[in-house]
């Protein structure tokens, strides 16, 4: 039905005139991840206060999950500190009201056309759209891993996926003896500093319980330093030396013999390496969505190629995109979101009533809570150039972890995502406050 409806749509109009008729898309939204719903929610609240409605069948939700996840919890339900079961919801229950939700894949994108093709074959024509179709994570990437995951007996983890998550707490909590290997790639991820926030619980957990002299702990990254804002970076580094952590830097994980429990790893020069673990826990390479990366809208490394104060696409101009699919070259996180969002809507509805100087710009903001322990965290926050653009600096110093935020992330972070942030009424740093542009 959606290719017939598709086929009638007629060229762009503006916003004002009048309302597209009910076999018509007019705002088409991909993915209905945490980018997704937050730009979705957030524009519907900036259409209504504008006394601009939109029929439910103009404003289309794309996304093909039974499912919607509190990401940034699996790295708690890895450490022990959050059922699974609590990072989840029905993705029925969260799509906005007032929205069409197509549980569907994209196939492909044609901007020239404002169009849409469906795995299914449907297509569905829109004249405004935003692309949130978040990160995708190649298990394939990494040989072995994906049987490695499956085997109860292969000490093999990852806190990247639902089904993952908490074998990684599995495995951490049954370890009483021998080398424990956290992985993180060189590619960009979803939270830079996931891969380590398990990795220091699990370090808490061995003091706690008598195990830190039967128990090493090692960090193979393939990255050049713990964490890419040199602030952050150095505190980092020197937790990790003082509590005798092994970093081996610039390795990459690239296959996994989980029979005989080793992990072979690979340098830049081609070099490899191959390492015994008792447990190894895997953060794997992640990139741009297959589909995002072979159209129109990719820049050359595969991502949505837009403005990175905009978010509007470099080529067609009523297209934006936010989140991890987007080429905005800051940390991939949820708190981007937050600040990422509000700028995005704000220009969207400025293009649909027919403005052409965009006032809002995103300064690149977003934020790492880093667990180092139980009840310590270096909330780490920073903007492009990874200048540290800090909150609570006037407060506390966040060049050392704190033990109040450790409850940002515990405590109210998951509270406010599924009560406020998926319905458009929070703005990360600025709580409820909306931001204003001029």
């Amino acid at each position: 039905m959606l290719a017939n409806r598709a086929a009638r749509t007629p060229a762009l109009r503006s916003f004002s005139s009048r309302r597209l008729a009910s076999t018509d898309a007019k705002v088409v939204v991909v993915g209905a991840g945490t980018a997704g719903l937050t730009a979705a929610s957030q524009l519907q609240r900036a259409l209504a206060k504008n006394r601009k409605t939109l029929a439910k069948e103009d404003f289309v939700i794309i996304d093909p999950a039974e499912y919607h996840y509190y990401q940034p919890g699996w790295t708690l339900v890895g450490s022990g500190l959050m059922d699974k079961k609590d990072t989840r919801r029905p993705m029925a229950s969260l799509i906005p009201a007032g929205t069409t939700h197509i549980p569907e894949s994209v196939k492909s994108f044609a901007p020239e056309k404002n169009e849409i093709t469906l795995e299914n074959g449907d297509q569905i024509k829109y004249e405004y759209l935003v692309v949130a179709s978040g990160i995708q994570i190649n298990w394939s990437g990494i040989k072995g891993l994906q049987e490695a995951l499956v085997d109860s007996h292969s000490g093999v983890s990852s806190i990247y996926s639902y089904a993952t998550a908490d074998k990684a707490r599995e495995d951490i909590e049954a370890l009483r003896s021998g080398k424990a290997i956290f992985t993180q790639p060189s590619t960009p991820i979803k939270c830079a500093g996931a891969p380590q926030k398990v990795m220091w619980q699990a370090w808490d957990l061995y003091q706690r319980t008598d195990r830190s002299k039967t128990v090493k702990i090692e960090f193979w990254t393939g990255m050049p330093t713990m964490f890419s804002v040199p602030k952050y970076s150095e505190v980092l580094n020197a937790l990790r030396i003082q509590r005798d952590i092994a970093g081996q830097f610039g390795q990459n994980l690239v296959a996994i013999d989980s029979a005989n429990h080793k992990a072979t790893f690979k340098k830049a020069d081609g070099t490899e390496v191959t390492e015994e673990y008792t447990i190894l826990h895997v953060t794997p390479p992640q990139g741009p969505a297959d589909y995002i990366k072979s159209s129109p809208l990719a820049d050359a490394a595969g991502w949505v190629d837009v403005d990175s104060g905009t978010l509007r696409h470099k080529k067609y101009s009523n297209v934006f995109s936010l989140g991890d699919a987007s080429s905005l070259p800051t940390s991939k996180t949820a708190a981007a979101i937050t600040a990422q969002a509000p700028v995005l809507v704000h220009n969207l509805v400025d293009v649909m009533n027919g403005k052409t100087d965009l006032v809002a710009k995103y300064d690149g903001y977003t934020s790492c809570p880093l667990l180092t322990g139980k009840g310590q965290l270096l909330l780490a926050e920073f903007k492009y150039g990874l200048e540290p653009k800090e909150s609570f600096s006037n407060l506390f110093d966040q060049g050392k972890p704190q033990s109040a935020f450790y409850y940002l992330k515990t405590t109210l972070f998951p509270w406010a995502y599924f009560e406020h942030m998926l319905q458009g009424r929070w703005y990360g740093p600025k709580g409820f406050s909306k931001p204003s542009f001029s």
